[in-house]
């Protein structure tokens, strides 16, 4: 790790080098990432805490978090929904489950300049991104997934649906790094990003009590703009406890440290710094007495914290929350609305 990096780190409340330290001890020697020791896997939150083992510094570590996924990819270019030591657990291929390897592999990417490891991962990525395409409706929704019968669920998610156009727009990255032309990817995301913006009648409303329904579309870059900005200022007060972080559901008392710190990246995305680190210092002290590592969530008022497991996504989003906030990495922007304009790829 570079001295520059290290110095800013230094500078910054969360103690990053700590919550990294956890994710390494907690993967297994197979590359898996579990949710916590014992518990199960699902790839898209193992993406989560190989981004931030990346940020952290290990990069070998996220290197063979990626490439478990590459070992035990299925046929069709999906994952199991989730896995238990290497063993399917839910066998539901979930779109946007198996797209979000793009984001994790461009990711790395953008911190190591590896090209060779896009060029490792190129097959698995355009696998991934083909079986979600091919689960597209007419109207631009993804269908949300596969059932362990193979039977197509004709259910599209918002937040699903977000975060499969943001892997859009990071397989498209890496296309064009790679001098690969996809125009039916390119097609898929004008339609889905299309469907996010105008048609959000379009998704599955009973979803819509939860807070990632909210931000995900400005997380994804979705949705830019005073319509961003319409968007957060319209539910602040239905998700946003003021003080304390961002409930999950919004008709319970339950602060999350995942959706703040996913809150704090969708408003670094928007450029709203200032507003981003109030949030993110909200959660500031929602640590673990014995090794710093960040709560999943905590009820209130009676400030219980629940549930009681070490979760490794929650700490990976959290160091990619400070990651965006104090630019500790070359991936710093990897969600930023700027970035995608300038790289002319949105």
């Amino acid at each position: 790790m570079n001295l520059e990096v290290s110095r800013k780190k230094q500078e910054v409340a969360v103690d990053i080098d700590l919550l990294a330290a956890l994710l390494a001890r907690l993967q297994k020697d197979s590359g898996e990432i579990p949710w916590s020791e014992g518990g199960k896997t699902d790839p898209w939150d193992h993406i989560e805490a190989a981004m931030g083992l990346c940020i952290g510094g290990y990069i070998n570590e996220s290197r063979r978090a990626y490439e478990w996924l590459k070992a035990i990819q299925l046929e069709d270019g999906s994952w199991y929904a989730s896995y238990i030591n290497g063993k399917p657990l839910d066998k539901t291929r979930d779109t946007n489950v198996s797209t979000y390897i793009a984001v994790g592999v461009y990711h790395h990417y953008l911190i190591t300049k590896d090209t060779d490891f896009l060029v490792q991962m190129w097959d698995t990525v355009c696998a991934a991104m083909e079986f979600a395409i091919s689960l597209q409706a007419p109207t631009g929704e993804i269908y949300w997934a596969k059932s362990p019968k193979m039977e197509i669920d004709h259910m599209a998610l918002l937040t699903g649906s977000s975060s499969i156009y943001m892997s859009l727009k990071c397989s498209l990255a890496i296309a064009k790094i790679l001098d690969e032309k996809k125009p039916a990817w390119e097609t898929a995301k004008a339609s889905l990003g299309h469907a996010l913006r105008d048609g959000l009648h379009l998704f599955n409303i009973t979803k819509s009590r939860y807070s990632m329904d909210w931000f995900y579309p400005v997380l994804s870059g979705a949705v830019t703009g005073e319509q961003a900005r319409k968007r957060i200022d319209q539910h602040w007060k239905k998700f946003a406890v003021e003080g304390m972080g961002i409930r999950c559901v919004s008709d319970r008392p339950w602060v999350t440290i995942a959706e703040t710190s996913e809150l704090v990246l969708a408003l670094a995305a928007m450029g709203n710094f200032k507003l981003a680190e109030i949030v993110f210092n909200w959660i500031s002290e929602r640590t673990f007495d014995d090794d710093g590592s960040y709560w999943c969530g905590f009820t209130f008022p009676d400030m219980v914290i629940w549930p009681e497991d070490k979760i490794t996504w929650t700490n990976g989003v959290v160091i990619m929350a400070a990651d965006a906030l104090y630019k500790l990495s070359p991936a710093c922007n990897l969600f930023s609305h700027e970035f995608w304009e300038k790289s002319e790829l949105v």
